[in-house]
């Protein structure tokens, strides 16, 4: 089953674009936040052109609803490209203490380099962008320690650019998730769409939830040989209805007739509730990509 094309760029989106990449100007670090579930697919096509040249820390964020095994591998991934992810949990404020330590860090040598060109030190501004609900406004309440900027696990709250003091050395600027003009990678949109990291109007919610149902049975299948990424028989352990025989469309009116008084877009709603709060178990929707077998094999051995 294959889903429609996943679109959404609302005006404010297109205006916060705009007020973004005027705003970056004047920015010294970004903050680059994706989702740890699908650190591919929440990858911004344009972040490499808005950072430019300006100092960036990867923060992978939401890193309690994955395995542990799934989090070693992305992060020995990311190693051999060249990356220092930090992975986070922002609504419990795991791995915050590293983000800060490393923003101090290249602050101190952002003003170190002012001071010797005869420039006076200031604080240094720190942009934190990437899709919607990935996290950005929760993480930089932690950041403050204290709620500052609205948070919530639905995309487009933030809507508007906001600088906020951390502290007398930084400056934090909260931007709202900001949607490439066309979703060129329709499989990266539809986890995009599961996840919640995108807004309902840009997607069929039946469709998107039969397109999940058959990628669980497809990382299950997976799983077997590549243990450590997802729960064995997520759905059956939920609904009490194994997947194996049907395709994610049977599964769902199976699903409906069954539990749902023939409600389908009810059923489809709990799939998708149930996996965002990780009623599902933990569930990484994603593998590195490549040739990423021989890294997968050593991880999960040592796990």
């Amino acid at each position: 089953m294959t889903a429609p094309p996943i679109q959404w760029y609302p005006g404010h989106i297109a205006k916060a674009e705009k007020a973004l990449i005027e705003q970056l100007k004047r920015v010294d670090l970004v903050l680059e936040v994706r989702d740890a579930r699908i650190p591919g697919a929440s990858c911004h096509p344009q972040m490499k052109r808005w950072v430019g040249e300006k100092a960036r820390l990867l923060v992978i964020n939401r890193v309690d609803q994955i395995t542990p095994s799934a989090c070693e591998v992305w992060r020995h991934w990311l190693q051999t490209q060249g990356e220092t992810p930090y992975f986070t949990n922002a609504q419990q404020g795991k791995g915050i203490v590293g983000v800060t330590q490393a923003a101090q860090t290249v602050g101190k040598q952002i003003n170190s380099r002012r001071q010797q060109r005869g420039m006076r030190p200031r604080p240094v501004r720190v942009a934190v962008i990437g899709f919607p609900n990935v996290g950005k406004s929760a993480l930089i309440n932690r950041l403050l320690k204290r709620r500052v900027v609205a948070s919530a696990r639905r995309p487009g709250v933030t809507r508007q650019l906001r600088w906020v003091r951390l502290s007398q050395h930084i400056d934090l600027l909260d931007a709202p998730g900001i949607i490439p003009p066309k979703l060129e990678d329709q499989a990266a949109a539809l986890k995009l769409a599961i996840c919640d990291d995108i807004g309902e109007a840009a997607y069929d919610t039946q469709r998107v939830a039969a397109e999940f149902i058959e990628l669980l049975q497809r990382l299950k299948d997976a799983n077997q040989r590549y243990p450590g990424f997802l729960p064995n028989h997520p759905l059956l352990k939920r609904f009490r209805l194994a997947p194996e025989t049907m395709s994610g469309e049977e599964y769902l009116l199976t699903l409906t007739h069954q539990q749902y008084q023939g409600n389908l877009e009810r059923a489809a709603r709990q799939v998708l509730t149930d996996f965002r709060k990780g009623l599902l178990g933990k569930i990484a929707l994603e593998r590195p990509p490549g040739d990423a077998v021989g890294l997968e094999e050593a991880v999960l051995s040592d796990a």
